[in-house]
């Protein structure tokens, strides 16, 4: 499944974030969206998830307008983890899981034993199996990410959203979690779609990054062609290097001492 945007004005009532936006993201890749604070890189995942308002141009779903298609329908292709999630006091983690089925059940649709396989899959996959009859709030951060991948899991999705899936998580867990994306977009082709703010670690998980800058798109490739000294300074009013990372090859942002400037006003 492919998602394309065109002429895309989008943000809140008053208040256009983004204009003009024109973007096609790659089915079955990784993609990460990376840029400065307020720049619009979370107004586009929620307008891509039909969060956010659209207030001109179009989204599409291999080739439909995604305002003709049944939000159920939607959610059954696309799903969204949002950046601060919460769970209602003590729910447990199957429970969670569990409600990544909604979609895909009738109002009057009784659980089904397939239910059952897919939350019992997704909680495999994402190591949260022991974890089923805890409550979700009692868990540490790490786990509670992977709790939440495991409900978008239970979604089914073709295509996933994530924004920001690894803020205040330590290091360890940041890799836990991009090393479970990348799984499961080897394993079942899975679209991932992210926004990150860690330059290096995007750069090192992602097969495309969308660099942006006050509401608008001022690259869009892969990261060797896209992360620049240039570009890192467009979009975050910052001096650096980019040197290839002696593990991975992938570029290596190295912030020059005293290279920041005052940025420009966001989007």
């Amino acid at each position: 499944m492919k998602l394309s945007v065109h002429d895309l004005e989008a943000g809140y009532p008053g208040r256009t974030v983004i204009s003009g936006l024109d973007l096609s993201i790659a089915p079955g890749r990784i993609t990460m969206i990376i840029g400065a604070n307020a720049c619009g890189k979370s107004t586009l995942l929620g307008a891509l998830a039909r969060l956010r308002p659209q207030l001109g141009g179009r989204i599409e779903l291999d080739g439909t307008d995604v305002t003709r298609i049944p939000r159920p329908a939607y959610a059954r292709a696309v799903g969204l983890l949002p950046q601060h999630p919460v769970a209602p006091e003590g729910l447990t983690v199957a429970e969670l899981v569990s409600r990544g089925r909604h979609p895909h059940r009738g109002l009057f649709q009784r659980w089904s034993a397939d239910d059952t396989a897919i939350v019992d899959e997704a909680m495999r996959r994402t190591g949260t199996s022991e974890l089923a009859g805890r409550p979700v709030g009692d868990l540490s951060g790490g786990q509670r990410q992977r709790v939440w991948i495991a409900m978008a899991l239970a979604q089914e999705p073709r295509i996933l959203l994530l924004d920001e899936p690894t803020t205040f998580l330590d290091l360890s867990h940041q890799l836990e979690v991009l090393d479970l994306l990348r799984d499961l977009n080897r394993e079942q082709g899975t679209t991932i779609v992210a926004v990150l703010h860690d330059l290096n670690l995007a750069a090192r998980y992602a097969d495309e990054l969308i660099v942006m800058a006050d509401g608008r798109l001022i690259a869009h490739g892969t990261p060797a062609d896209v992360l620049t000294a240039d570009v890192v300074a467009e979009a975050f009013a910052l001096d650096a290097l980019v040197i290839p990372d002696p593990l991975t090859g992938t570029p290596l942002v190295v912030p020059v001492p005293g290279g920041a400037h005052n940025p420009p006003d966001a989007g």
